[in-house]
């Protein structure tokens, strides 16, 4: 340390013991008190984020608990058509009013805001980035027991900001049966060590398909990869989700609240025990 120190760390590059580590944690809403925060990421696409995110607020919300969704894929929304939620987000003097499924789930989503949902959200990063901090900041969740983030995928902008900003207690990740799901699933495991942030476990999508006469399990995608890779990088398995046709049935009506997903049995209990 200088012999000059100011102890002015915000202007000096020095590493010494006198420099005071600063949470980069965004305050919630004053109108906020969050107990738990659960991120739901991938390191790819197209592998059943939202779903999982909706299955598993949902499934915390049967069980009792007070369960909000931030919808994190601001270029990619579908929270709000899952859950059926068609009226637009309000606001009053303390900040901005999430909208409410069936069932009583809070869901805020960039969605919700635009007004028209086929309005493409043509934004920059650090602009996306943005808004999603201002869903913690601004949003007047209220009481809620478990928030579920579902974030887009990759380790980019938003999952870092997520991850930053907010007092993540979790993250489930999301994986497929295909073979490159090992890379997948390891950057996302990798990512979230360096920013410290607990991994409850996986969770796999179109696991199977179950035969309608005989009950046999077809693997669509080729078997299944799951245990190896829980297994490599020390996780648990917290689920395994079918391919059914019901399932997109019900999430294109909005009404995936009444998807009996007992296949995240063990991610529910496991969240309970949080």
């Amino acid at each position: 340390m200088s012999n000059e120190c100011s102890h002015d760390c915000s202007s000096c590059g020095e590493s010494c013991s006198e420099r005071k580590e600063e949470s980069l944690l965004a305050p919630a809403n004053s109108m906020s008190n969050i107990k738990k925060v659960i991120g739901v990421v991938s390191g790819k696409g197209g592998v059943g984020k939202s779903l999982v995110t909706s299955l598993l607020a949902s499934g915390m919300n049967k069980a009792g608990y007070r369960t909000a969704v931030l919808d994190a894929d601001v270029t990619g929304p579908s929270i709000p058509k899952s859950f059926g939620i068609k009226e637009k987000a309000q606001g009053n003097q303390f900040g901005i009013l999430p909208c409410y499924s069936k069932d009583g789930i809070a869901v805020m989503s960039v969605n919700l805001l635009l007004p028209d949902d086929t309005e493409p959200v043509v934004w920059r990063g650090p602009i996306i980035a943005g808004t999603v901090k201002q869903f913690w900041t601004d949003v007047v969740w209220d009481d809620i027991d478990y928030m579920f983030v579902d974030m887009p995928p990759g380790t980019g902008d938003v999952p870092l900001t997520v991850f930053q900003s907010l007092p993540v207690d979790g993250i489930v990740v999301v994986t497929s049966p295909q073979e490159l799901v090992s890379m997948i699933v390891g950057k996302a495991v990798k990512m979230a060590k360096m920013m410290n942030i607990p991994i409850l476990g996986l969770i796999e999508n179109m696991s199977y398909i179950a035969c309608g006469k005989c009950g046999e399990k077809i693997s669509v995608f080729g078997e299944s990869h799951l245990d190896e890779v829980a297994k490599e990088y020390e996780l648990d398995v917290l689920g395994q989700i079918p391919i059914q046709p019901e399932i997109s049935s019900l999430v294109d009506q909005g009404k995936v609240e009444e998807i009996a997903a007992d296949w995240i049995d063990d991610a529910i209990e496991k969240l309970k025990n949080m």
